[in-house]
């Protein structure tokens, strides 16, 4: 682009936006998404039964006990027992009183560790115990 040399003798300017700071920002700022992206997605793998129903409205840090396939248990991504868990549980609700807690278990676990799971929640005095599931995919209509 030409620049006319005339006008900027008398005085007036001309004024251009520079976008190469504005790019920059946006590439570095793609740079770290794409590096932080792989890490935000951690969590225990469970294969979670299908099941119609609406998705959950949170309002704050949701506790979720996970139970893999081989009946181990998280609370929150941390492995524990199921001990450990009834301790850790009865902590959180004398902070807080009513603390909901949501179970997602794989759907190929044994049904006796997801009852004494429950059980377990149920015994440290959490009373809104949500199940999580995946909804129901279209080929299986």
């Amino acid at each position: 682009m030409a620049v006319d040399s005339s006008s900027q003798r008398n005085g007036s300017t001309i004024s251009q936006i520079n976008v190469t700071p504005l790019v920059d920002v946006m590439l570095v700022l793609l740079v770290i998404f794409m590096v932080t992206a792989p890490i935000i997605q951690q969590g225990v793998e469970v294969n979670l039964p299908q099941a119609k129903a609406g998705a959950i409205a949170g309002k704050e840090e949701q506790l979720v006990v996970a139970i893999t396939r081989n009946g181990r248990i998280y609370l929150n991504d941390n492995p524990m027992t199921l001990s450990e868990l009834g301790k850790k549980l009865r902590a959180i609700r004398q902070l807080q009183e009513n603390k909901e807690v949501y179970l997602r278990a794989d759907q190929d676990v044994r049904y006796g560790v997801v009852m004494k799971a429950i059980a377990t929640i149920k015994e440290a005095g959490i009373q809104k115990l949500g199940m999580i599931s995946r909804p129901p995919s279209q080929e299986e209509g």
